[in-house]
């Protein structure tokens, strides 16, 4: 075995100029995204509701402003 390190790979450019993509699987691929944007949205919906409940149990923030009335 040598003691001397390898020398890293040189660096090559690549240039992307055309992808062929049909245009069914381009709609599919959109309908599935669409989909799944459903439960990402509900999820960060629920998340920024308890980091906002946090906040203003935190800071007892009230409905209508900071020590004003609503849920206080």
């Amino acid at each position: 075995m040598s003691d001397t390190a390898a020398s890293p790979p040189a660096l090559s450019r690549v240039s992307l100029t055309s992808v062929d993509v049909p245009f069914g699987r381009l709609v599919l691929f959109f309908v599935k995204a669409g989909l799944a944007a459903i439960p990402a949205m509900i999820i960060l919906m629920l998340t920024i509701g308890a980091v906002g409940a946090v906040l203003r149990g935190l800071f007892r923030i009230g409905f209508w402003g900071i020590h004003g009335g609503g849920f206080y």
